[in-house]
């Protein structure tokens, strides 16, 4: 029941305790032969009976007033900034690619991001990823997408995984740096490709340079979206 229907039942139940009360005073009053003039006593009292509760009703210190407390970023003029997501855990085993599975191995380049300085890092891999695994954006703001492989060392990158990340790492997922790394390598059509397109290719030697920190993070290389339209995979040979 809302505060409103309260306020009305609680003055109905008043308004009919005063004219029982009423009642009950100008019969003891006709019982005892007092000579009162019932009918316009009885319609005074009601009256002044109704002007109380009228007052009461609307008096300041009855009326509920809801205080809202506006949702971060509804205030006026104010754009609601979403709370920053926590970075990956970069202590421990957490960038010890050689250790984990394929699940396992996105979240070791999550942490390498998160260890040389990105700002903010999610691993996004799964289905429907449509290539990218794990999203980064550098503190100078630059996105960087990066794809990764965990093969074993005789299981090369061809081409045709290179050219499934070109479609999408600039058209789809807006990158300023795209990244494949991988525990193996590159076969020379792959590496052609990704020259041709700027996609940074990362192998096995790479990465373990670049856990050891013997070699900068991927997107301080220079390179930065397709150089040309031969990142079409209708134009890329096919190893």
């Amino acid at each position: 029941m809302g505060s409103a229907a309260r306020d009305a039942v609680l003055a109905i139940g008043l308004l009919a305790i005063g004219i029982g009360g009423l009642a009950a005073f100008f019969k003891a009053a006709d019982a005892a032969g007092s000579g009162l003039p019932i009918a316009p006593i009885a319609a005074l009292g009601v009256s002044l009976l109704g002007v109380a509760l009228a007052k009461w009703s609307i008096a300041p210190n009855r009326r509920r007033v809801r205080v809202r407390t506006p949702r971060p970023g509804t205030e006026p003029n104010v754009p609601y900034q979403a709370p920053p997501a926590a970075l990956p855990e970069v202590g421990g085993e957490a960038l010890d690619h050689a250790a984990v599975d394929a699940d396992g191995f996105e979240h070791t380049v999550a942490a390498l991001c998160a260890r040389d300085g990105c700002t903010s890092v999610e691993v996004v891999g799964g289905a429907g990823d449509l290539g990218a695994d794990v999203l980064a954006t550098t503190a100078e703001g630059l996105r960087v997408v990066l794809q990764c492989k965990h093969y074993a060392v005789d299981n090369r990158v061809g081409s045709q995984d290179l050219q499934r990340f070109g479609g999408t790492c600039f058209a789809v997922h807006e990158a300023d740096i795209a990244v494949l790394v991988t525990t193996s390598t590159f076969t020379a059509p792959a590496a052609e490709y990704a020259a041709t397109c700027g996609i940074v290719c990362v192998d096995g030697d790479a990465l373990t340079a670049w856990t050891d920190q013997e070699s900068p993070a991927p997107w301080e290389t220079g390179a930065r979206g397709p150089g040309t339209d031969a990142c079409d995979p209708a134009r890329a040979a096919v190893s």
